[in-house]
C-alpha cells in the first residue's frame, strides 16, 4: 500500500471513530483506572489490527472480571508515574527527594502485593504470566521504609551517624536556650528586652533587644524590625554554643544528603526493573478498569467469527446503557438483534425518524471497535462477530462553509474515500442512504454504491427512506431488509428490529402526532397519489403483519420454556416420590424383619427356660413354622433391574439402564456404543453401562408412526460446565440438569468448574454429587489443570 494509500487508511479510520463516538468509551475506561499509568494507558486504547492481540486482551479482560468478583480489586496503589523521575536517573550525582523516593516504595509495595495475590489465584493464567514478571525488592523497599517517613521527612533510622548528629543538635540547642533564657531572667538587664523571648534569625538564635538600650547587651546584631524600635542581638556569650549549632546542622544536612544519594544509587541499579513493573502495573489497572465497567455494563465476551459476519444479541449501546446508570430519569435502553450473516453481504434498515435506525448503525461499528480494542460488549452470551478492519461510516452532516461542501459533497467525499479503501475485511456504515439530492439520482448513486462495495467483498450497513433501495433490498441475493418497528396505537418508536421486510416512514402519522393541520395532511395525500399511498399503507401492513407475528413467535417459545420447565419439575417429583415410596417400603420391610428377629429370639429364650419335655414337639414345631410364615409375608425389597452385562445385543431387544432406572428399545448399534430410544427420546450409552435381561427381551413390531421432521437440532453436549459466578441455588439446579444430559450422551468423565472463593459454593456443589448414586467418585482437579477450582467426577456405567 502506498503513503497515500497509508494516509488515507488512517485518515477514514479516525473520522469514524470519532463519527461513531469511540473516543467517549475510552473516557468511560479512563474513569475505571486507579493509577495515573494506568489512565495514560488507557487513554491511549485504539482498536487493534491483528486477531492475535484482539484475542489476548479479550481473555485478560474476562480473566480481570472473573478476578474482581472472585478476589476483589488488586491492590495497585495510587502512586505517581516514575518514568520521569527514572530517565532523570540516566544523569550520575543526581539524587531523588524524599517524596519521590516515597512513590517508589509505594511502587515496589503494589508490585509485591499484586504478584502476591495474583500468584494464588488459580482462575487469571494470564495475568498470572504478569505476576511472575513483577519484580519485588523487598530490600530496596525496606531500606526505603527505615529511611524516609510517611510525610517524606528523612528518620533517625536512616544511619546511625544521623540519629548521633541529631541528638548532639538536640543537646546543644537546649545549652544555648538556657545561656539565653539566663540572659533574660537577668535582673541587671531588666529594661533591656523588647519582649521576653528567644528568636531565630539565619539560623542562630537571638534575643529582642531595645533599640535606645542596645548598648548594654553585648553581642552580633542580625536584623532590625519594621520599625527600627528593636534589634535582634546574639549576645557574646552564646556565640560558641551557636556556632556549635550551626556546624552540626551543616553535618547533618550532608549526611541526609548521603543516605539520599545512597538511596538514590540503589533506585538507580533497578530503574529498568521499576519502568517494567510500571508498565505490568499500568496493563493490569487498565485490564481492572475494563472488568469494572464490563460488569457496569452488563457486557460479555463475543465469539469470534471466522467470516465476515454479525450476530449479536440483545445488542444495547454502550453510552445510552452508562447514561441510565449516572443520569436521574433516563430512558431505558431497549436491546436490539444485530443479524449480518456470512451469506448476507448487505443491510438495509429503514423505517420512522427517531425510529433507531441510526442508533442501530452505532451499535453495529461501536461494539466492533470495543471488541478490537480487547473489550467485552453490552450484548447477550452466544453473540459473535468478526473484527472488522477497517469500519468505516458515513453518519452526520459534512457540510463545511470554509471547504464549500454542501451536506451531499460532504456524502459524497466520505463515499468516493470509502470506495477506495473497502476490501472484503470491512464493515462499512451508511445512514440516509441516498438522500440529500433528487430522490431518483439519489437511489441511483446509492444502489451503484452498495453494488461496487459488495462487489469488494465489504459488508454493507445502511438506512434509508426510499422505496427504490428498500425495494433493491427486496430483490437482490445477498442483501436483506430490515425494518425499525412502529407502534400505530402509540405513534411512537419500540426501537425494535424486524428483518426481512421494508419499514415504512410513518411521515404522515408523525405529522399528524406533532399536529399538523388536516387540510395540509388532506393536501400532501393527495400530491401523494394513490399508487404511492397504497404502496405506503402494504409496507405499514407488512410491518403490523410481522410484529405480531414476531410476539406470537416469542409467546410460543415463552411457553415452550414454560412446559419443559413443568417437565422437568414433574419428572423431578416423579422420582422424589419413588425415591420416597421405596425408602418407605424399604424401612417398613427391615423394621418387620427386626421385629421378627425379636420374637424368635425371645421365643427360643423362652424353649430353653421351660424343663425339657415340657412343651410338645407338635406345639414349638407350630410355633417355628408361624415365626417362618411370617418371614415369608413380609415384602421382598424391591427390584433393582437385571445385573447381567449386556454381551450380545440385537435391534429392538429392550435393555435396563440401571443410571436412569429405565428400560429402552435398542434401535442401533456401533460397535461398544448402542442407540436406544426411551420415552420418545433418543440416548447413546455404553454397552457396559447396560443390562440384559433373562430371558432377553424384545419390543413388540409395529408400524411406525408418520414422522414429522422439524429444523431443531440437538446441540452438542460438553463434558465441562462452568458455575463460576451463580448463586447456590441455581448452581444445583444445573448441576442436576447436566448429570442428566451427561448420562444421556453416554458421558461418564466430567468436570465442574466453581472457583475458590470462600468455598461455599464448591462444597455446596461436591455435597449434591455425594448425594447421587450414579456417581461413582469425585474429587479435586491436578494442580496443573486447575486443582481445588474444579471438581473431575466419574458416573456409573
Amino acid at each position: 500500500m502506498t503513503s497515500d494509500n497509508n494516509g488515507l487508511a488512517r485518515k477514514i479510520t479516525a473520522d469514524s471513530l470519532v463519527q461513531l463516538e469511540y473516543a467517549k468509551v475510552v473516557d468511560l475506561v479512563v474513569g475505571k483506572t486507579q493509577t495515573p499509568y494506568g489512565r495514560a494507558l488507557a487513554a491511549a486504547l485504539v482498536p487493534f489490527g491483528e486477531r492475535p492481540r484482539i484475542e489476548e486482551a479479550l481473555q485478560e479482560a474476562q480473566e480481570a472480571g472473573l478476578l474482581l468478583e472472585e478476589d476483589g480489586p488488586l491492590p495497585l496503589g495510587s502512586g505517581i508515574d516514575l518514568l520521569l523521575h527514572l530517565e532523570r536517573l540516566q544523569t550520575e550525582g543526581l539524587s531523588l527527594a524524599p517524596d519521590v523516593l516515597r512513590d517508589v516504595q509505594a511502587a515496589l509495595e503494589a508490585a509485591a502485593a499484586c504478584r502476591q495475590q495474583l500468584l494464588k489465584s488459580e482462575i487469571a493464567p494470564r495475568l498470572q504470566a504478569f505476576a511472575q514478571r513483577l519484580v519485588a525488592l523487598p530490600e530496596l523497599a525496606a531500606e526505603i521504609r527505615s529511611s524516609i517517613g510517611p510525610r517524606a521527612e528523612i528518620l533517625d533510622s536512616a544511619s546511625f551517624e544521623l540519629a548521633d548528629l541529631r541528638d548532639s543538635l538536640k543537646g546543644e540547642r537546649s545549652r544555648v536556650k538556657r545561656q539565653l533564657e539566663g540572659l533574660l531572667q537577668d535582673d541587671r538587664l531588666q529594661g533591656v528586652f523588647q519582649e521576653n523571648l528567644i528568636t531565630d534569625r539565619n539560623g542562630r538564635y537571638v534575643l529582642p533587644v531595645r533599640a535606645d538600650h542596645s548598648g548594654r547587651l553585648k553581642g552580633f546584631v542580625h536584623d532590625i524590625s519594621a520599625s527600627g524600635q528593636t534589634l535582634y542581638i546574639e549576645p557574646a556569650a552564646a556565640l560558641e554554643s551557636n556556632n556549635r549549632v550551626q556546624t552540626l546542622v551543616h553535618k547533618i544536612a550532608r549526611e541526609e544528603e548521603r543516605i539520599l544519594a545512597r538511596l538514590t544509587a540503589a533506585v538507580r541499579k533497578v530503574r529498568q526493573k521499576l519502568s517494567d513493573n510500571q508498565a505490568i502495573l499500568a496493563r493490569l489497572d487498565l485490564r481492572q478498569a475494563i472488568a469494572r465497567l464490563t460488569a457496569e455494563l452488563d457486557g460479555v465476551v463475543p465469539e469470534l467469527a471466522d467470516e465476515p459476519s454479525l450476530a449479536l444479541r440483545e445488542a444495547r449501546h454502550p453510552l445510552l446503557v452508562a447514561a441510565s446508570h449516572t443520569r436521574p430519569g433516563a430512558s431505558v435502553v431497549v436491546p436490539i438483534d444485530l443479524r449480518l450473516p456470512a451469506e448476507c453481504h448487505s443491510l438495509i434498515i429503514s423505517g420512522p425518524n427517531t425510529g433507531g435506525k441510526t442508533v442501530a448503525l452505532k451499535t453495529a461499528g461501536l461494539l466492533v471497535l470495543m471488541v478490537r480494542a480487547g473489550l467485552p460488549v453490552p450484548c447477550a452470551p452466544g453473540s459473535r462477530l468478526f473484527p472488522f478492519a477497517p469500519v468505516m461510516a458515513d453518519i452526520g452532516d459534512e457540510q463545511s462553509i470554509e471547504q464549500s461542501l454542501s451536506t451531499f459533497s460532504g456524502h459524497l467525499l466520505r463515499l468516493r474515500n470509502i470506495l477506495e479503501r473497502a476490501d472484503s475485511e470491512t464493515l462499512v456504515l451508511m445512514d440516509e442512504l441516498g438522500t440529500g439530492t433528487d430522490p431518483g439520482e439519489g437511489s441511483a448513486l446509492a444502489l451503484a454504491a452498495v453494488d461496487c462495495l459488495r462487489k469488494s467483498g465489504a459488508r454493507v450497513m445502511a438506512t434509508t427512506h426510499l422505496h427504490v433501495v428498500k425495494g433493491y433490498a427486496q430483490l437482490e441475493a445477498q442483501v436483506e431488509n430490515a425494518a425499525v418497528e412502529f407502534d400505530a396505537e402509540s405513534l411512537q418508536p419500540t426501537y425494535r428490529l424486524h428483518y426481512g421486510i421494508p419499514g415504512a416512514s410513518h411521515a404522515f402519522t408523525i405529522a399528524r402526532r406533532i399536529g399538523l393541520p388536516d387540510n395540509v395532511l388532506a393536501a400532501a395525500e393527495d400530491y401523494l397519489g394513490l399508487g404511492e399511498r397504497e404502496g405506503v399503507a402494504i409496507i405499514e401492513r407488512l410491518q403490523s403483519l410481522r410484529a405480531k407475528l414476531d410476539e406470537e413467535l416469542l409467546n410460543v417459545q415463552r411457553l415452550r420454556a414454560s412446559a419443559e420447565e413443568d417437565r422437568r419439575h414433574a419428572h423431578q417429583e416423579r422420582r422424589d416420590v419413588d425415591a420416597r415410596r421405596q425408602g418407605i417400603l424399604e424401612e417398613a420391610r427391615q423394621r418387620g424383619i427386626d421385629m421378627l428377629a425379636v420374637a424368635e429370639e425371645k421365643l427360643q429364650a423362652l424353649f430353653r427356660e421351660v424343663p425339657a419335655g415340657s412343651v410338645p414337639s407338635r406345639q414349638r414345631a407350630a410355633l417355628t413354622g408361624t415365626l417362618r410364615e411370617l418371614h415369608d409375608l413380609l415384602p421382598e425389597s424391591l427390584p433393582q433391574g437385571p445385573q447381567q452385562v449386556a454381551a450380545e445385543v440385537a435391534v429392538t431387544e429392550i435393555l435396563y439402564v440401571p443410571a436412569l432406572g429405565i428400560e429402552a428399545e435398542v434401535t442401533r448399534i456401533e460397535g461398544d456404543r448402542l442407540e436406544l430410544l426411551a420415552g420418545g427420546k433418543k440416548l447413546k450409552q455404553a454397552r457396559s453401562a447396560l443390562r440384559q435381561f433373562q430371558p432377553r427381551r424384545f419390543a413388540e413390531q409395529h408400524r411406525p408412526a408418520p414422522r414429522i421432521r422439524d429444523r431443531v437440532e440437538r446441540r452438542a453436549f460438553l463434558p465441562r460446565l462452568v458455575l463460576v459466578g451463580k448463586r447456590v441455588e441455581e448452581a444445583q439446579d444445573l448441576l442436576e440438569r447436566f448429570l442428566d444430559e451427561a448420562l444421556l450422551h453416554g458421558e461418564m468423565q466430567l468436570e465442574i468448574v466453581h472457583g475458590a472463593g470462600q468455598g461455599i459454593l464448591r462444597n455446596a456443589i461436591r455435597q449434591c454429587l455425594a448425594g447421587r448414586r450414579d456417581v461413582v467418585q469425585f474429587q479435586a482437579a491436578p494442580a496443573e489443570q486447575g486443582g481445588d477450582n474444579i471438581t473431575v467426577v466419574e458416573l456409573r456405567h
